[in-house]
């Protein structure tokens, strides 16, 4: 189960998924400048864009999550950014295998009229 507060981190491009917990913490902390114990997830995908794989922090150790497509791909977002930022929708639908660059943006309004 996914808090619904947590922030997401996509490690934009492709990383060898032949990376553990050791190289992929190392990536997160020095490529993307973030605090691997903050209770984020940290996301990265493949070439292939057929495997993701989340690491976080779980109160006394890392966590590595991987999920293999047998076919398809992952729509892996494309940006000249090293770092994308999603919410906890977001990585579901990604997961899920939809385009969240797609997806209709939050409104915010200040008052009906």
């Amino acid at each position: 189960m996914i808090p619904r507060d947590v922030k997401v981190y996509l490690a934009l491009g492709a990383t060898d998924m032949r990376k553990s917990i050791d190289t992929l913490s190392i990536l997160v902390s020095e490529k993307m400048g973030l605090d691997l114990f903050s209770g984020s997830l940290f996301a990265f995908c493949n070439r292939s864009r057929n495997i993701i794989k989340l690491l976080y922090w779980d109160k006394n150790g890392f966590c590595l999550w991987q999920k293999r497509l047998e076919k398809d791909m992952f729509k892996w977002p494309v940006t000249r950014e090293e770092t994308l930022k999603i919410g906890r929708q977001e990585l579901l639908w990604l997961i899920e295998g939809l385009d969240i660059t797609k997806a209709h943006k939050v409104l915010n309004f200040s008052s009906v009229f």
